[in-house]
């Protein structure tokens, strides 16, 4: 029998996951009797928090049940034994066997890791116990990197993590729209890529501030887009949710085409907002089954 699109909508947000950074370790633990137990919880790499509190970040992900990501930033690390300690602080305090590597937004690397995979390719990863590494995946381009590296990075990326004995999953930008990152997947899985997809969605915030994330991330919001998602763009102040969004996934996504994929959720307009409204919806969507 044929799944209806309500049931794959249900089944997009099991197992999802909800970025943080360092300081939002307050918010998540107010949210956290809304999030599963196990949840893997990101925990972004930003220029402005120090190691130590995304070290503390992580922890308190652990001791509050969830799974934490640490994100590893290869451009910003200024030396071998700079990531080495950094690693050993997150294994001791967080039991950290996740994490997230990217290159960073520096136009030229503070250190020796040019990028991602010349992180990878330290072999440090494992050394410290992690096991399975997060990459990005960019579906609409990414706005410093041209795309035709893009398309062969994640090629490049996973021959390097199996040989290292990586499992590795994909994370991708967030979208407006469920039709390129479809068709991105379905390139993907024809390039060899078999690994989890978890596609980046907002969670609900106020329009003013999806727009200000949208155009930061070079992310397509036109006012086409926009309206399709559910957006008015003269209505600023009010607040929008992906529902349209996670819709338009659970009617256009073929397992057989497309893989094991589930979401990712960037709160911006909070954790807390962004966890009720998935237990919401998925009560909704399995209430409609």
């Amino acid at each position: 029998m044929e799944a209806q699109p309500t049931s794959i909508a249900a089944r997009l947000t099991d197992h999802w996951s909800i970025e943080i950074t360092a300081k939002d370790a307050p918010q998540l633990e107010a949210a956290a009797p809304l999030i599963p137990p196990g949840t893997k919880i990101p925990v972004t790499f930003l220029p402005n928090e120090t190691f130590e509190a995304r070290v503390a970040a992580a922890a308190r992900v652990r001791a509050l049940g969830f799974v934490p990501i640490p994100h590893i930033s290869a451009r910003r690390l200024r030396s071998s034994e700079e990531l080495e300690a950094f690693l050993a602080a997150l294994r001791a305090e967080a039991m950290i066997d996740h994490a997230f590597v990217v290159a960073g937004d520096p136009p030229e690397p503070l250190g020796p890791y040019e990028d991602a995979l010349a992180l990878i390719r330290s072999d440090l990863l494992a050394r410290y116990g992690v096991h399975r590494v997060g990459i990005s995946g960019y579906p609409e381009g990414h706005p410093d990197i041209g795309n035709e590296k893009l398309w062969t990075a994640n090629v490049e990326k996973q021959l390097a993590l199996t040989e290292r004995g990586h499992d590795f999953a994909i994370v991708t930008q967030f979208a407006f729209d469920a039709n390129p990152v479809l068709d991105w997947i379905e390139q993907q899985r024809q390039n060899g890529i078999e690994a989890l997809i978890r596609v980046g969605i907002p969670g609900p915030a106020s329009v003013k501030t999806l727009i200000r994330f949208a155009a930061r991330c070079g992310v397509g919001a036109s006012a086409k887009v926009m309206g399709k998602y559910g957006i008015s763009l003269t209505r600023l102040l009010s607040t929008a949710g992906p529902e349209r969004l996670i819709e338009d996934f659970a009617q256009r996504l073929d397992p057989a085409r497309h893989g094991d994929v589930r979401l990712h959720f960037y709160p911006f307009g909070g954790i807390e907002a962004t966890a009720r409204w998935v237990d919401e919806f998925q009560t909704g969507a399995s209430g409609r089954d």
